[in-house]
Order: structure tokens, then sequence, then C-alpha cells
């Protein structure tokens, strides 16, 4: 007996993707599976930590809770989907200069984490980054370079406004 498959069509970062699929593959697993999108990490796979964050539909989600054959017409945008190695994303060239990283796994998804977040326009200070971004975890403790970044991305935007914090 054969596994049901059910095919399903969405964007991932700009491409038409066409899949058949079980109908309880995660994204995630698509996407680092028979996609090879290996940017996108998998840390706690129950949606807790936010290494497996992407975008889709322009919204944040921890893919590893969402089942990819519900997504089909969605436009869905992966690390993979930001500038490229010889020209950066801004928010990514951002983290690079602040080293909001130490070990990197979580990178990927602090990233698109952080370009939504910018996205929805409700982040302009400190405080407001630090809690729109608790739901991305970083287990070596780069939070301080993390908001330094997108902090600094937002000034060069000019979309920030100090929190009386100092910082």
């Amino acid at each position: 007996m054969h596994a049901p498959k059910c095919a399903v069509s969405f964007m991932v970062n700009g491409q038409t993707t066409n899949v058949e699929i079980a109908p309880w593959i995660t994204l995630l697993d698509l996407l680092r599976g028979p996609l090879e999108l290996t940017g996108t990490k998998k840390g706690c796979d129950h949606g807790q930590c936010g290494a497996c964050t992407v975008l889709i539909d322009g919204e944040r989600i921890n893919c590893c809770l969402k089942l990819a054959v519900s997504l089909d017409g969605a436009d869905i945008r992966t690390i993979e989907g930001f500038g490229t190695p010889d020209a950066l994303h801004p928010m990514q060239q951002a983290f690079l200069d602040h080293d909001a990283f130490q070990c990197g796994y979580c990178t990927p998804g602090q990233i698109c984490s952080a370009i939504s977040l910018v996205n929805e326009g409700r982040a302009y200070s400190r405080a407001e980054i630090r809690e729109l971004m608790s739901g991305n975890l970083c287990r070596c403790g780069a939070y301080t370079n993390i908001i330094d970044a997108i902090e600094t991305f937002l000034q060069s935007n000019g979309r920030h406004k100090t929190d009386g914090s100092g910082r």
C-alpha cells in the first residue's frame, strides 16, 4: 500500500514549486529534505525556539508547526531568498557588522524574524525589538548584538526611536 500524496504548488524564494507530498510533512521537513534549503534550521521541532522561522505571505512562521499541504498558493521566503553571498540583504549585513551571532545556528531564523518585524512596522525602540524577537532563542546569548543589529537597521531606515534605556 502506498502512502497518500497531495499535490501542492507554492512560491519558494520567488520560484514556482510543485510537489507531491504526504499530508503529514511539515514545511520544515519539506524545505530541508526534498527542496534542499538547509538554511532553515530544525531546533526544538515544537515551535518554541524560532530556529525554523520563515516568511509565509510576509508573516514570520515557525515552519516546524506548519503542514506543507496547507500552503497551496502561498509565497514562502527562506533565508536563501534574502541577498546573495556577494550582495547581502541589509539585515544580513547588519548582523555581520554587529557580530550578531556566535555558533550561527539560530541566525537564519533570527534574520527572517527581524526582517518580518521591520516589515510589520511595530518595532521602533530597543524594548519593542526585544519583545518582538522573544520568540527566537539564541543558546549562545548573542541577544545584545542581535538587538544592536536590528536597531542599526531601523536607524538607517529612519524607523527608530529611543526608549530611554540609553542604548
